[in-house]
């Protein structure tokens, strides 16, 4: 990574003045090319690091929460590529879910909520 204040997922440059940025965890809690869960205001978000991709290194935060079964589950979910895409297939249901949008590939009405998150020195902060 190129500066210690890099935006990995979810931001553009007009986006990035509007946002405020909070502290969720440190560096050392990620877990690469796994799922790790942590708490923002009262929602649990499933942050997902890739330290090496075509791409660089990727971090995402998405919500946690299976939108068919209900449980917090995405988080322990399964990394890979479909037609050229990252995604989370959800451990309970197998439906594959988009990374960097959210949405479902098998049933466009189901959605993970995305936010913007970055690597800031050794803390992870997340926009809302």
């Amino acid at each position: 990574m190129n500066s210690s204040n890099t935006v990995l997922a979810g931001e553009n440059a007009h986006s990035a003045l509007q946002l405020h940025w909070h502290a969720l965890c440190g560096r050392k809690d990620l877990v690469a090319n796994s799922g790790v869960v942590a708490w923002l205001d009262g929602a649990q978000v499933a942050l997902f690091y890739l330290p090496e991709t075509p791409e660089g290194e990727q971090l995402f935060a998405i919500d946690n929460r299976d939108p068919k079964s209900g449980a917090n589950v995405i988080g322990r979910g399964l990394i890979g590529h479909i037609a050229g895409e990252l995604v989370i297939a959800s451990p309970l249901y197998k439906q594959h879910f988009r990374l960097h949008d959210g949405s479902c590939i098998e049933y466009p009405e189901q959605r993970l909520e995305v936010w913007p998150v970055r690597l800031n020195g050794d803390q992870v902060e997340i926009a809302v």
